[in-house]
């Protein structure tokens, strides 16, 4: 388990949030899962919700703002200036989805498409620092993008970000971990996903720990989910992929040894 009460370096996956049909059985369903508590995001967020755990923010969950896209978790990467972020966003070949604008108190972001068509936001933090617990049962543990353009996210992000690479590809995968400019810590992962389904957007997939992956995929199953194949093991632990009542799709995996 890490805590974390200060911002987090330039470049890390530091916060999902997700918008939903049905925002009641939403919080129904990961209350029941992962034991999240919801607060109000403050009096002018609308029905925003932190979902909280031991009182300390992991998620966001709230309504969607447009009935017609699809429900997803939206992975976030930290900036120190989210202005300067989004021109590079722009000039290394993404769009904006949501130019930077201001978050009451709680910070600065933008939404973004990366050159491979990935949606992913960017925070600057205020008050809000993003996940203030990481890496236990509940709590966000890993961030990572599947592309059919391994090279072209690479470099995009590389661009943007300043982050370099460590490979790790092995064989039946590609894969190489982003290593943030700050300290060169391993923050996130680019998998060359092949077996992408053509309706499928390259996109950002949102990872949360398990203290029994088993047990959480049975509930999940039992809270109306689906499971997208069995729960098998991987070199970082057992894992599972779920897709929830409401469509959105997130991987359990064994709490991590290593901490923030």
């Amino acid at each position: 388990m890490s805590t974390k009460i200060s911002s987090w370096p330039a470049a890390t996956p530091m916060w999902v949030d997700l918008g939903v049909d049905n925002l009641e059985a939403g919080k129904a369903f990961y209350a029941d899962l992962f034991g999240w508590e919801f607060v109000s995001g403050g009096e002018d967020s609308g029905d925003y919700l932190l979902a909280h755990l031991g009182g300390r923010a992991v998620a966001g969950v709230g309504p969607k703002q447009d009935p017609g896209i699809p429900t997803v978790w939206t992975t976030f990467l930290a900036s120190d200036d989210v202005d300067v972020t989004s021109k590079k966003v722009v000039s290394s070949g993404g769009q904006l989805m949501a130019p930077p604008f201001d978050v009451m108190d709680s910070g600065r972001m933008a939404l973004a498409l990366d050159a491979v068509g990935a949606v992913f936001g960017i925070w600057q933090a205020g008050t809000h620092i993003g996940a203030e617990r990481v890496n236990e049962h509940g709590a966000l543990c890993w961030n990572e993008l599947h592309t059919r353009d391994y090279a072209a996210a690479r470099s995009f992000y590389s661009e943007v970000f300043d982050v370099s690479y460590q490979d790790v590809t092995e064989e039946g995968m590609v894969y190489s971990t982003i290593r943030r400019p700050l300290d060169g810590r391993e923050v996130g992962g680019v998998h060359h996903d092949t077996e992408l389904p053509e309706d499928t957007p390259n996109h950002w997939m949102t990872w949360f720990a398990s203290n029994y992956v088993e047990g959480t995929a049975t509930r999940a199953v039992e809270l109306g989910a689906t499971l997208l194949g069995p729960v098998t093991e991987s070199p970082f632990g057992r894992m599972a992929v779920v897709r929830a009542p409401q469509g959105e799709v997130f991987g359990i995996i064994d709490v991590p040894s290593t901490s923030e």
